[in-house]
């Protein structure tokens, strides 16, 4: 190591007190991180590109520094989710600093590993006052039954109104509506569940009679409408 000429003619002065980086919280203890391998904690991260065509959710379990499971969901971009395949694969096994210095293949993605890096280094983690944490496995069981992202997706124009295409329950395929033009209600299929129960042996028509159901005043609609082509 090189000092300068003035550094050099310093004299020597004790340093004080030294305490320590401030502890902190991580699965239901506190801890100071002074190393990579002290980082422990399941959390989240959002990430986005540069035109903000897509974005990513990115959530990753990391056992003593090392990523142990990763659950990447993305939408609004087709070739981002190819790109979500290669990261999946990327993640795992590395330590939380090196994923943050790998090409996760999409900008979205590197975007969302800063973020949860911040979220995880700061002590923001979901897991932060859960004792030990979260098993291996806890990341798909964000995705419930039928092991499908929770997606909202409607549209709207001034001229014809809103359309209700898919929400957390499902895939829409009618949108109730009452006297005044107004959505009062819709049914869906859950895609997950009834794609579980075909690939069982069940009938694809009793499966998707099985995964549909309805929510809101449907029974009171004045009538229902395909969101897609009226």
């Amino acid at each position: 190591m090189k000092y300068s000429a003035e550094v050099e003619a310093m004299c020597p002065l004790a340093k004080g007190a030294y305490h320590g980086p401030a502890p902190i919280p991580q699965e239901g203890k506190w801890t100071q991180v002074k190393e990579i391998k002290d980082i422990s904690g399941l959390t989240h991260g959002i990430g986005w590109c540069a035109p903000q065509q897509g974005t990513c959710k990115l959530t990753l379990n990391i056992k003593e520094g090392i990523i142990q499971e990763a659950l990447v969901e993305t939408i609004g971009c087709s070739g981002m989710t190819h790109s979500a395949a290669m990261a999946s694969e990327i993640l795992v096994g590395k330590t939380i600093l090196e994923a943050l210095n790998t090409d996760l293949v999409c900008d979205a993605i590197n975007t969302a590993m800063r973020e949860l890096f911040l979220q995880i280094v700061y002590g923001r983690s979901q897991t932060a006052f859960s004792e030990d944490g979260l098993p291996i496995g806890a990341g798909l069981e964000d995705l419930g039954k039928g092991l499908r992202s929770q997606v909202g997706t409607t549209y709207a124009t001034l001229k014809k109104g809103p359309r209700y295409l898919e929400l957390a329950e499902g895939y829409i395929t009618k949108c109730a509506v009452d006297n005044d033009g107004q959505i009062i209600g819709y049914k869906f299929v859950h895609l997950g569940k009834m794609m579980e129960m075909i690939t069982k042996g069940m009938d694809a028509n009793e499966a998707y009679e099985k995964a549909s159901g309805q929510y809101g005043r449907v029974d009171d609609a004045a009538k229902l409408i395909d969101p897609r082509h009226e």
